[in-house]
């Protein structure tokens, strides 16, 4: 079996910075709180803030984040699909609402969003970079309030960042819980690097904890792990974040058409049909890639009722094409995506 890409990271020394390039970057902002979960950032701040209306999400969006946040604010949608920017027209937001900006895949650059808000003085802004933290939005932002999760995008047990462009009080974090989760997280994240040394380490152990520790973190608001803490100002962001943008745009241009785009640190594809992407994921899965769905929308249950959005959520997938893949993993996977294809067209699957 080939060595495996994507899923949830290992621990890598090499991501830490290189002593030869000098001084710690400046990329924090100075203005910030450490949550264990970016959620728990966004709703931490809700409460802070205690809007007197209703929270205006992205149409596409991550269901989960948006049905946690509907237990405590109304919940109400605009459309902002993949490469198509916010659509204006179905962002009914009144004085005294709330709304979450996103820099859906790390694509997008800001403008608009400054624009709106200055025209909407009333109305506040929290802008979600999880997707790029570190994008020359993110850097520049003015905007009252950006939060972004930090474990999806690190190689990191736990972390949400939430910070002020503006200058405006934050809320602290607060609870119990994220150290032993975190602690759970990062064992396994120890226990993958060593199995994918070779050592004689169960698969199925390290997913277990790595399953456990990401469920006691869900929602959480407590203060980050000390882990997470006193890793996160030592990371090579800039090598992470170039190795993936490059990455990104080897396998963009190597497949053409087929990919949606790509950003900083994702490539999404979209296939015909939800039965082709999936059967797509499965094909990948077998050949040790493993892609996940950002995100699955149930018509059935809580969702967007944005037919467009849920559309797309059904026929897409992202390529893990992160700092942890080099020339030989990203000619894998485009084989791998080439050869489906092939079987595809054939009539194969």
């Amino acid at each position: 079996m080939p060595p495996e890409i994507g899923s949830e990271f290992h621990w890598d020394p090499a991501a830490l910075l290189d002593p030869e390039r000098g001084g710690l970057p400046r990329w924090l902002p100075e203005r910030r709180e450490l949550f264990a979960t970016g959620c728990g950032a966004l709703s931490s701040l809700l409460r802070a803030l205690t809007p007197a209306g209703r929270l205006h999400v992205p149409s596409y969006f991550c269901m989960g984040v948006a049905e946690f946040l509907a237990r405590q604010i109304p919940v109400g949608w605009y459309r902002h699909l993949p490469d198509g920017g916010p659509r204006w027209e179905t962002l009914r937001a009144a004085d005294g609402d709330v709304v979450l900006a996103q820099n859906l895949f790390g694509r997008e650059e800001g403008t608009a969003w400054h624009n709106w808000a200055r025209a909407h003085p009333g109305v506040t802004v929290i802008e979600d970079h999880s997707h790029d933290p570190f994008s020359d939005w993110a850097r520049t932002s003015t905007a009252a309030y950006a939060v972004a999760s930090l474990r999806k995008t690190l190689p990191l047990p736990d972390g949400g960042l939430l910070w002020s462009p503006s200058g405006h009080d934050l809320p602290r974090p607060s609870g119990t819980g994220p150290q032993q989760a975190a602690g759970l997280k990062l064992a396994a994240m120890l226990l993958k690097a060593a199995w994918q040394d070779g050592r004689p380490i169960p698969k199925d152990r390290f997913r277990a904890l790595q399953r456990q520790g990401e469920q006691q973190l869900l929602g959480s608001a407590a203060e980050t792990s000390a882990v997470t803490a006193a890793l996160l100002p030592f990371l090579d962001i800039e090598g992470v974040r170039s190795a993936s943008t490059r990455n990104a745009q080897e396998v963009a241009t190597a497949l053409g058409g087929r990919v949606l785009g790509a950003g900083g640190f994702r490539v999404q594809l979209v296939l015909s049909s939800e039965t082709e992407r999936d059967g797509l994921l499965a094909y990948l899965a077998r050949s040790g890639i493993f892609a996940p769905v950002h995100w699955r929308q149930d018509r059935n249950g809580f969702w967007s009722g944005d037919p467009d959005a849920a559309d797309l959520a059904d026929r897409m997938l992202t390529l893990p094409v992160d700092h942890r893949c080099g020339p030989a993993d990203v000619q894998r996977i485009v084989e791998t995506i080439e050869g489906f294809a092939r079987m595809d067209l054939s009539g194969a699957i």
